[in-house]
């Protein structure tokens, strides 16, 4: 059974920086799209950063050139480097994996569909 854990969320200064760790298992095949998605209260969910099987990343506009996204192959970790926070990047930030054997890539929500492993999420809070 798949299972991701995500880590490494908390309260944090606007200007700090945070990482957060998504350790997965149980996947049944290589995962063909992982990414970091978050949802702040009263808003939608929003893709922040995703990465094919083939290492091609994508962010928002949001976070672009603040966030960086990495995996640890060898070990099943994904990690979301997040620098310079601002108060509007307070959400609840969850990882997410898709096996199903394709990826399109990018942030748009019209892909969230191809993710269908997801974790229970882990807060990032920023204060000004």
């Amino acid at each position: 059974q798949a299972r991701l854990q995500e880590s490494g969320g908390g309260s944090v200064q606007a200007g700090g920086s945070l990482r957060l760790s998504c350790a997965a298992s149980g996947l049944t095949y290589d995962s063909y799209c992982m990414g970091w998605f978050r949802q702040a209260p009263g808003k939608e969910r929003e893709a922040v950063a995703t990465i094919k099987i083939n290492g091609n990343k994508f962010y928002s506009m949001s976070v672009r050139g603040r966030f960086t996204i990495s995996q640890d192959n060898a070990n099943d970790i994904l990690y979301l480097q997040m620098d310079d926070l601002k108060p509007e990047d307070t959400a609840i930030y969850t990882c997410a994996a898709g096996d199903l054997g394709y990826c399109t890539g990018g942030v748009d929500p019209s892909t969230f569909h191809e993710y269908n492993h997801w974790g229970q999420g882990t807060q990032v809070t920023v204060s000004s």
